[in-house]
């Protein structure tokens, strides 16, 4: 049995979750307000990567380092056999993290002016981030479906025939929680090739799933993979995103050369020592863990959606995958801006607005229900509270 009840105080430990509330909402005073925004968990790391990391201290010298073999090793293991992904080595690409993977990539093949296509409501960085980089983005507009979303693949193709240069898929999909389907993700693949459009594919929550769904990678199910970069990491699965560590597949060995040779024009030195042996740690021997926490962020989703179902005015469904639920309060009738204030003044909880993922996630809410369970009814009270 692992440790997913008890309340670790993170303020004043320069936590962005904790820490940060009166630069991300604008508040002159943020002492009494519980953070349920950014994905991180509250709940303390796996004992073995603890474990690891601080046999690795032990050792007073911590100088340049390098990926093992058994770190690739864990790697591939971990893909196949959580995700039957046979990988080659020479395809994996050791990064400090997916958006700066995404960054480096986007910069890589496709150039300003270029227009890259993804869907909407969605993480706000995968469509910042080109927009920063001079690229041009397009949505296409997923389909609601109870609470949740489905693709729209007639608009899909119509969009992918306007000049696009590249897709980038989240899969499962955040904000919604959404696992893509095989047959969903077979259209994808041969629409973008026969499009000839690179995709990028953000799979960083594909082991947080749900039973009975399970995590398909697009790669999996390509004719071609070699137009296909695909992104994961151990950091948001194993509560670790602070120690920079994400892995880039990259199949086509022409694309990882100009990968490879961008990287040394940087200087980039790849990961450090303690980003190493949390990967490895985890990957190899963070399974348990994982197992028990998937229990208890299904036994928290049950809580919220128990809670929430005789609030009126407000919808809100369990997800396939991640820790985030996306709440429908448009039946409150109350604005963005009315209820957020509510929630930050009356209820003293802080949730992601759902402009914050687009246009098109107006009227929602996210909410990160990856803390212990005190915790947890906490946060629902008083988010209960904002609206009675």
């Amino acid at each position: 049995m692992f440790d997913f009840t008890t309340n670790f105080n993170r303020e004043n430990t320069q936590s962005a979750k904790w820490d940060m509330l009166k630069q991300v909402y604008s508040l002159d005073d943020a002492t009494d307000i519980l953070p349920m925004w950014v994905a991180d968990m509250d709940f303390a790391i796996a004992p073995v990567i603890l474990e690891s990391i601080q046999k690795r201290m032990e050792h007073p010298i911590f100088g340049y380092s390098f990926p093992s073999e058994e770190v690739y090793q864990v790697i591939m293991n971990w893909l196949n056999d959580r995700h039957q992904l046979a990988i080659e080595k020479e395809s994996v690409l050791l990064r400090h993290g997916v958006i700066p993977a995404l960054t480096e990539v986007i910069d890589a093949f496709t150039d300003e002016g270029d227009t890259i296509l993804t869907f909407t409501p969605i993480y706000p960085p995968l469509t910042s981030i080109p927009h920063k980089l001079g690229r041009v983005v397009e949505t296409c507009l997923l389909i609601e479906n109870e609470n949740s979303f489905e693709i729209d693949f007639e608009e899909f193709e119509k969009s992918l025939q306007q000049n696009v240069k590249a897709f980038i898929l989240c899969n499962p999909h955040n904000p919604a929680g959404k696992v893509w389907s095989k047959e969903d993700l077979t259209k994808i693949a041969a629409l973008c090739q026969a499009n000839n459009v690179l995709v990028f594919s953000d799979e960083i929550h594909s082991d947080l799933i749900f039973k009975p769904n399970t995590h398909i990678s697009l790669l999996s199910v390509a004719e071609d993979p070699a137009n296909i970069i695909t992104f994961f990491a151990p950091t948001k699965t194993f509560n670790i995103a602070g120690i920079q560590a994400a892995v880039m597949i990259v199949s086509d060995s022409e694309k990882r050369k100009v990968l490879n040779d961008r990287a040394m024009k940087r200087g980039e030195m790849g990961l450090n020592i303690f980003s190493l042996v949390a990967l490895q740690a985890a990957y190899e021997k963070g399974a348990p863990w994982l197992e028990e926490l998937l229990v208890t962020l299904s036994s928290n989703m049950d809580y919220v959606i128990e809670q929430l179902s005789n609030v009126a005015g407000i919808k809100v469904s369990k997800p396939d995958a991640t820790y985030l639920m996306w709440i429908d309060y448009r039946g409150t009738g109350l604005s963005e801006k009315e209820i957020m204030h509510l929630l930050l003044t009356k209820g003293k909880v802080a949730l992601d607005p759902g402009t914050k993922y687009g246009e098109a996630g107006n009227g929602f809410l996210r909410i990160n229900v990856a803390c212990p369970p005190s915790l947890l009814e906490d946060g629902i009270a008083r988010f209960i509270k904002s609206l009675t």
